[in-house]
């Protein structure tokens, strides 16, 4: 069984983040995997852990600082990675499926192809759905809930409303984790350690015969802007409304 996983290299959501240029932000932060790929990462390595053989490999699009995303992941029990270079901080969820696209075609099909529902970055939510039309597979985003059945995946995922609606799925296919699913292990330091032994393959993203570019630019990133204090309204139902109408003309400015 081999398993493929595709991880981002995303800033931590912990810190505070520089923006520079109006366009991207300050290379210094400190990034990890993106959290919704862990699931991903997780259910791969449990997958094989429980069939007792299989491969999982990880799949970064990302600079060379990316390396360490890697690592981090292959602490956890991913085999082996590829990270596919790029000097773009931002690179389209277009682009970055079809330089997954090409790399899974090179290393060989795979039984299955974990990604997240979605980065925390971005939040663009696109790249599994381009990743399956390049490789023509069926996407199923959002799972927090997976089994094999003999030649299918057996998946459950939230919909509107807190319902839930299981499919089954024809293997191979691409599956989108997300909260839930799992919960992603920890890794202990002798892995850590076994893990900076890894190979880790680096393959320029210029290498791949990829003719479009990107068809997604960032034109202009600010802050969010820090919001008021929660204020809580007394008074009579007709008070109360009033005021919050004040609020949402004069202050929020929403109405």
């Amino acid at each position: 069984m081999r398993i493929y996983v595709c991880v981002k290299h995303v800033p931590d959501t912990a810190v505070n983040i520089k923006i520079v240029n109006d366009t991207g932000y300050d290379s210094q932060v400190k990034n990890v995997p993106n959290p919704y790929d862990e699931y991903g990462v997780e259910e791969a390595i449990s997958l094989v852990e429980k069939n007792g053989d299989g491969e999982v490999i990880a799949i970064c699009v990302g600079n060379q600082t990316a390396v360490n995303t890697l690592r981090s992941v292959m602490a956890m029990g991913v085999h082996r990675s590829i990270l596919v270079k790029t000097d773009d901080q931002f690179v389209s969820p277009d682009l970055t499926a079809k330089a997954l696209a090409k790399v899974i075609e090179q290393e060989g099909p795979g039984d299955l192809i974990f990604t997240g529902k979605q980065s925390v970055d971005s939040e663009g939510m696109q790249t599994s759905y381009h990743l399956g039309a390049n490789l023509n597979l069926p996407v199923v985003s959002g799972i927090v809930s997976f089994s094999l059945n003999d030649a299918s995946a057996i998946v459950q995922r939230e919909i509107d409303g807190g319902a839930k609606e299981t499919l089954s799925v024809k293997t191979p296919c691409v599956l989108g984790a997300t909260k839930g699913l799992n919960e992603p292990r920890f890794p202990k330091l002798p892995h850590i350690l076994k893990a900076k032994k890894k190979e880790i393959k680096e393959i320029d993203i210029s290498s791949l015969g990829i003719t479009e570019t990107q068809t997604v630019r960032i034109k202009h990133l600010e802050p969010v802007q820090e919001r008021s204090n929660a204020k809580i309204l007394t008074g009579s139902t007709q008070e109360i409304v009033t005021s919050l109408v004040k609020i949402l003309k004069e202050e929020e400015k929403v109405i």
